[in-house]
């Protein structure tokens, strides 16, 4: 792929006269470097490509928002996750393929931008083994997101601290101890969670491939909660604690409940698809992305969620498995009745429970996924030393009392 463009293929880019681009040049917000030519120029790919997103912002008026608040900004600037025409890429790397043979732990360093050290070699929290296990032992019966949330907030006065990146990796075994209410362990993240759940190699590479998809999502509500937090000068146990407590929420990685208690019900009635109609004309639910039902639909993904899809597919390739074939009847059904296709929060609901797992383990995917995303904004957002900090639009009464 080209790294440096020509004047005229930058122009065209950015939709404007080869006059406009100089000018942004001499503005100072884009750079050029002499060509081949004795007057012509060469522009980095990188650079057009985000002036290009910012002007499209620009037009959508996301700048006008910008600038009439004082701190802080509605609309920041990343290097992490671009989504983009049905495809997630996480640094550049199409997250769908990275899925198919990485592991968390190369995803994260990917994530974390530091594709030359693997931090997890050095990251082994120093808690007394019988110490942990007396600290899980009050939560034993929470939901995993519960326990992960307690467990981290208890355990991080514990924790000797260093870099953040490896301090990032410590963090993320200890969250899937935390998560899976067992030993703190040093194997990949996924066979953990394969040993846990008491799982066969068979199931490995699909827990592995969920835990990828979920590693980011661009600036969902509990990413944006995590940067917020990091933005103060707060810790990153502090940071991740936020995410989790975001992530909980019905409308967020709580939404894994809802389609379970769905997928409960039809599995047990013999009139799956009546079930479905019934949840479709039930009023006043809490809903999350999908608009009729919970699981489906996402507004990010007018063509099918690429995650959901994904692992809809891997699970289908798992032969000699009455239950998945259920659970497909059941996506199919409720892509009839809905014209929407299964998204994340079904295609891990559905893993969780063709795997016979305890309610909530779709959570512990999500949570553990994205806990390297996290980590990755979190330090983003701390090196660019900016408060997040946007001003309120007043819509009360202006009939003053003074």
């Amino acid at each position: 792929m080209k790294k440096l463009l020509s004047a005229a293929e930058a122009a065209s880019l950015l939709g404007v006269s080869t006059a406009t681009l100089y000018s942004y040049v001499s503005r100072g917000m884009l750079s050029s470097q002499p060509g081949t030519g004795e007057r012509s120029k060469l522009y980095p790919r990188d650079q057009v490509l985000r002036l290009a997103a910012r002007r499209k912002d620009g037009r959508q008026a996301g700048h006008a928002v910008e600038q009439a608040i004082d701190w802080g900004k509605p609309i920041l600037e990343s290097r992490i996750t671009l989504i983009e025409h049905g495809v997630i890429r996480y640094r550049g790397h199409d997250a769908m393929k990275l899925a198919q043979g990485a592991t968390l732990e190369q995803v994260a360093m990917i994530l974390w931008d530091s594709a030359s050290k693997n931090y997890f070699d050095a990251a082994a929290p120093a808690i007394d083994p019988q110490r942990w296990s007396a600290m899980r032992q009050p939560f034993a019966g929470c939901l995993p997101l519960q326990r992960g949330a307690a467990l981290l907030a208890a355990a991080t006065p514990l924790l000797k601290t260093s870099d953040p990146l490896t301090d990032g990796a410590q963090l993320m075994r200890l969250l899937a101890a935390a998560l899976l209410d067992a030993g703190i362990g040093s194997a990949p993240l996924h066979r953990q969670c394969c040993v846990a759940w008491r799982l066969g190699a068979e199931h490995a590479d699909l827990v592995r491939a969920a835990l990828i998809a979920c590693a980011d999502h661009e600036l969902n509500v509990s990413t944006f909660t995590v940067r917020c937090v990091a933005s103060t000068g707060a810790t990153l146990p502090a940071a991740l604690l936020a995410g989790l407590s975001a992530l909980s929420g019905p409308r967020h990685g709580g939404e894994s409940l809802r389609v379970r208690a769905m997928i409960d019900a039809a599995m047990s009635s013999e009139d799956m698809r009546g079930v479905l109609q019934q949840h479709l004309s039930q009023p006043g639910l809490i809903l999350g992305y999908g608009s009729q039902l919970p699981g489906f639909g996402h507004p990010l993904y007018p063509d099918g969620d690429p995650r959901g899809r994904m692992l809809i597919q891997m699970l289908a390739a798992q032969a000699g498995n009455a239950d998945i074939a259920a659970l497909l009847a059941i996506a199919d059904a409720a892509g009839e009745l809905t014209g929407q296709a299964p998204n994340i929060d079904f295609a891990l609901t559905a893993i969780e429970h063709a795997f016979g797992l305890a309610r909530g383990a779709s959570q512990t995917l999500f949570a553990l996924g994205r806990c390297a995303g996290w980590i990755a904004h979190a330090n983003e957002q701390t090196a660019g030393g900016q408060l997040i900090r946007p001003r309120a639009r007043y819509v009360g009464s202006f009939d003053f009392l003074d």
